[in-house]
């Protein structure tokens, strides 16, 4: 299964996190910019050139020491059709890195309609008998409130394909217990309940480290739920958001690992991408090397925390 090469990657480098590349102008150094607006143009066009020269950056800077990177589609889409594009380029030179490619695009739907999100992202598309990738990437944040209707065909999917979902459970956002903190008649709160389908969604699809291609996003900012959930999925692998920019820090993440460090990846998406701003002496031409400094930083301190990653 999908994430088996995650944890794979994440054991041989010793690093459980992920970069998220949610790129926006502001962020790209202004040499980057006038380079693309002068071949380019101030457009679409040119913007969506600055993102990808960018990214491309960030990915020559941290391939050798982060096992995955997570664009988040919403920062592409914004550029159009070549916005897109670039979200394409990006995914396809990670992997020519060897990095994991998890999209963060919280897809929704049944049927058909998730057949194409799942054919799209992690699938094969037909055309005229013959079939291709469109976008390829190895995981896919998913919502599951539609039911097990929007899982099926993507669990299809991940078995033929060997790729992997992350499913919305308990989210790093402020106001996400308004709906998954509430309790419903059996006394599980949403977010306990949806926890539980994935792990019921995944038991067919489980891995060689005893996890299962039907992850689970879970959020540091509840360092509590996230040990809760930890302890009530022994086979659901987390994608855990909130860590840096948003507040959490390593001791609020250690909650999401197993006894061998394994069972979760953390995401720093700002943190990496604007780290120059924090550190001295950087300017925004840095930025490549201030991320891979972030990114080492990060890797240690949570290594602190959980001590060596090994296999079960």
């Amino acid at each position: 299964m999908a994430f088996d090469r995650l944890i794979e990657n994440i054991v041989n480098m010793q690093n459980p996190t992920v970069a998220g590349l949610d790129p926006k102008l502001d962020y790209i150094p202004s040499s980057i910019k006038e380079k693309c607006f002068a071949e380019y143009g101030k457009n679409l066009e040119g913007a969506a050139a600055a993102l990808f020269e960018f990214n491309k950056a960030l990915i020559d800077a941290l391939y050798d020491i982060v096992p995955a990177v997570k664009p988040q589609a919403a920062y592409y889409e914004m550029y159009g059709w070549q916005g897109v594009k670039a979200l394409y380029d990006t995914i396809a030179y990670a992997k020519s890195k060897g990095m994991f490619v998890i999209t963060d695009g919280k897809r929704n739907d049944i049927g058909t309609t998730m057949e194409a999100y799942a054919a799209a992202h992690l699938g094969k598309t037909d055309i005229a008998g013959e079939s291709t990738e469109a976008f390829g990437a190895d995981a896919l944040t998913v919502n599951g409130y539609l039911g097990t209707d929007g899982i099926k065909p993507l669990a299809k999917t991940c078995n033929d394909c060997d790729k992997g979902i992350f499913v919305l459970v308990k989210t790093s956002n402020p106001s996400s217990g308004e709906l998954q903190d509430m309790k419903l008649c059996t006394q599980e709160t949403v977010y306990e309940h949806m926890g539980r389908m994935c792990e019921d969604w995944g038991s067919k699809l489980m891995g060689s480290y005893s996890y299962s291609a039907v992850g689970a996003v879970v959020g540091a900012t509840y360092p509590q739920q996230l040990a809760e959930m930890r302890e009530k999925l022994p086979h659901t692998f987390f994608l855990v958001p909130g860590y840096g920019a948003q507040g959490g820090g390593a001791e609020d993440v250690k909650n999401a690992f197993d006894d061998n460090g394994l069972g979760a990846i953390i995401n720093s998406s700002r943190g990496i991408m604007c780290a120059w701003k924090n550190q001295d002496g950087m300017t925004e031409n840095d930025f490549a090397a201030a991320a891979r400094a972030e990114a080492i930083r990060m890797r240690d301190e949570i290594l602190k925390t959980i001590g060596e990653i090994k296999f079960g």
